[in-house]
């Protein structure tokens, strides 16, 4: 199985594809799994990485609880493209991994090229926090006491992804085994350490409203906790759009494969194109990015010349 060296564990990853590459970060309930329907997709046109992130199996469940505080989720990202010799890449994250990906874009900016944020911001509202925090305490204990087969069914009947069992019975059913393979002791740390412990999103605004990186926020009208987080993400982050996905909960992948293939395609080929927020107020490249990585098999980069180049958005091809 192929592996990456991180701090404290290895992560499994797979890749396919050829071409600019774009990293799959998934979400607490789910794995590498969940990712299916976008890694058929965009493998056609790019270098596509998936991993699991640390104590989802068969990535290593470290037993030492403090290898799962939301700073390693970061560091892993960075550790993916640094043993896969990858300079820059687009990211792709959903709920937890789209948390990670927008800091990682605040801690490595001339990393990431591209980032789509979806379904973050549970517990980040302030009216959602002290609960959060509860709920979170609990949880963590609940995994450990009663273990991933009786939690399954409990998680996938959630308010926020139950609308999946109505739209397509046959993924919601393959979403329940998922995390019934799960690791206790790794969901467990997960929640305890990582998801209750990371900073709000609120608390983060200051840092947002300087981040240059292009963004594209996607969220179901149904995931409540998340609407507002969201709104204060569009009219935070400058360089930043918002979907809104109709009749959707929480894994709006799972929920809208098409939609939200759709959404990142035209996203990923504006910034591309160099025509995303083209023109917009405020929106101005960062130095540090002012090249281009060429999207092609071999990955090489080509330099921008600073005169001609649009200094609106980050150019990916000539």
């Amino acid at each position: 199985m192929p592996y990456v060296d991180a701090y404290g564990a290895k992560l499994y990853f797979e890749e396919s594809g050829h071409g600019y590459p774009i990293i799959f970060i998934h979400e607490f309930a789910s794995d590498i799994r969940g990712w299916e329907s976008q890694l058929r997709h965009f493998s056609r046109g790019y270098r596509c990485i998936a991993y699991n992130a640390r104590g989802y199996p068969p990535s290593d469940v470290p037993e030492d609880a403090s290898l799962y505080r939301w700073q390693f989720a970061v560091d892993d990202i960075a550790a993916v493209m640094r043993d896969l010799k990858i300079e820059c890449a687009h990211l792709v994250g959903l709920s937890m991994g789209g948390y990670a990906a927008l800091q990682f874009g605040l801690r490595y900016p001339e990393k990431a090229s591209a980032i789509v944020a979806a379904s973050v911001g549970s517990g980040s509202h302030l009216s959602q926090r002290e609960a959060w925090l509860r709920e979170t305490s609990v949880l963590a204990r609940i995994f450990i006491e009663h273990g991933m087969v009786s939690m399954s069914e409990r998680m996938a009947r959630g308010p926020a992804r139950i609308q999946l069992k109505y739209k397509d019975q046959k993924s919601w059913r393959e979403f329940v085994v998922r995390l019934r393979q799960h690791s206790a002791l790794g969901m467990s740390n997960t929640m305890a350490l990582c998801q209750a412990l990371r900073p709000s999103l609120h608390d983060l605004r200051d840092q947002f409203l300087e981040m240059k990186v292009p963004v594209l926020l996607a969220v179901g009208d149904e995931d409540v906790r998340c609407l507002e987080t969201n709104l204060m993400l569009k009219s935070t982050l400058p360089n930043a759009g918002l979907w809104i996905c109709p009749n959707t909960g929480h894994a709006i992948n799972l929920e809208e494969p098409l939609a939200f293939n759709a959404q990142i395609e035209n996203f990923l080929g504006a910034v591309e194109r160099c025509s995303w927020r083209r023109g917009f107020p405020g929106i101005e490249l960062a130095s540090h990015l002012g090249w281009c990585r060429q999207a092609c098999r071999d990955n090489s980069s080509a330099e921008v010349d600073a005169e001609t180049a649009d200094a609106s958005v980050i150019c990916l091809h000539d």
